[in-house]
């Protein structure tokens, strides 16, 4: 389906986050969407704008909101990114600020029939030509039939890490992306409700990525979220300090009655911590399934994972199995791997700790 009047699409990269389960190679001023995970030589940010690039036509139309302490990086690994289309918050308020304000700005830009998309910076995507093609219907979709537009994912496992769509019924049967009607969202559900969400068939994992026409998305949040939308229309950036710290999915995706999804085809991960590198690495002996990024050398060790940023360096291991261990800088990490979950927690210790360890935070 095309809509009469094609709309200008304008894809935004969300490229503040700090990617803390992915420490101690993931630090404050280095986050997760700077490194390079898959061997590629690109990092997770540079991947994202180069799967963009076509869809917005050129560097021109590409946007990418950060913070303020990673904007000196963000400009170093987009180096072709206009200055102007580069949106910086002075503090971290979550995705529903984030996205309040980037619809604003670009709305005055472009106009208020653009069509924004909004993509996290640390995502893999396996199928680029699929991804386009998803993406081009969904800005269809956005204009005709209208409304805000998700990318669901279809679950592999109950996991408690991720939100969940409900799908009601569909919207446009068409044969290849049907869209959907969204029934409800839900944050982050405990195992053994995920587990009876997947027995359903029904639920697909929220990618958090959202596109739609910015006059559909400013409208909405002008309904369910007035006193954030008051604030950033009077006073823009200024009034971060005065903003609550919200996810968008909290202050309109559960709410607005105009929310869609499109089931994702083409291959994710959202790498949400080490484990993430089994599914994107090829083990180096289907024996002992270790995940190797660096030199690993083993005895009796089977289905570990280990990285060292250094190529240099050497990591031995006798007799382990499913561990993690990360060598970088003057920090090694060891942990199992069903504990990669709790790197926030020792985070937060160091942090206690005073300025002992502020070097490698």
């Amino acid at each position: 389906m095309v809509s009469k009047t094609k709309s200008q699409f304008i894809p935004v990269i969300l490229a503040g986050g700090k990617g803390e389960r992915f420490w101690p190679l993931s630090r404050q001023t280095f986050p997760k969407q700077f490194l390079c995970l898959d061997g590629t030589g690109n990092s997770l940010l540079q991947q994202t704008a180069h799967r963009l690039l076509s869809l917005a036509g050129g560097w021109d139309n590409l946007w990418v909101i950060t913070s303020e302490e990673l904007a000196a990086g963000v400009q170093e690994q987009l180096p072709h990114l206009k200055a102007e289309n580069m949106l910086c918050e002075p503090m971290g308020k979550d995705t529903a600020p984030a996205i309040a304000w980037a619809t604003l700005e670009i709305a005055k830009r472009y106009g208020p029939d653009t069509v924004l998309g909004f993509f996290p910076s640390d995502h893999w995507i396996a199928r680029q030509s699929v991804f386009e093609a998803t993406i081009e219907m969904a800005v269809d979709y956005a204009q005709n039939p209208g409304g805000i537009i998700t990318l669901g994912i279809q679950p592999i496992e109950p996991s408690p890490h991720y939100g969940y769509i409900e799908l009601g019924p569909v919207e446009i049967d068409d044969k290849e992306i049907p869209l959907y009607h969204v029934t409800r969202f839900t944050e982050k559900p405990d195992r053994k409700t995920a587990e009876i969400f997947l027995a359903t068939a029904r639920y697909c994992w929220n990618s958090g990525m959202f596109i739609f026409q910015a006059e559909t998305a400013l409208q909405e949040l002008r309904k369910y979220a007035p006193e954030l939308m008051t604030l950033l229309e009077e006073q823009g950036v200024e009034a971060y300090p005065q903003l609550e710290k919200k996810s968008i999915d909290y202050v309109l995706m559960e709410k607005t009655q105009l929310a869609y999804l499109i089931s994702a085809t083409f291959g994710w991960d959202d790498l949400g911590d080490w484990t993430a590198l089994e599914r994107i690495h090829s083990p180096d002996n289907n024996k002992t399934n270790n995940i190797n990024v660096g030199h690993h050398v083993y005895y009796r060790s089977n289905d570990c994972i280990v990285y060292t940023s250094d190529r240099d360096e050497v990591v031995v291991t006798i007799g382990l199995e499913d561990m993690v261990i990360v060598r970088d800088g003057n920090v090694t990490l060891v942990t199992p791997k069903k504990q990669t979950s709790e790197i926030k927690q020792i985070l937060q210790k160091l942090r206690d700790s005073g300025d002992k360890y502020q070097d490698i935070l």
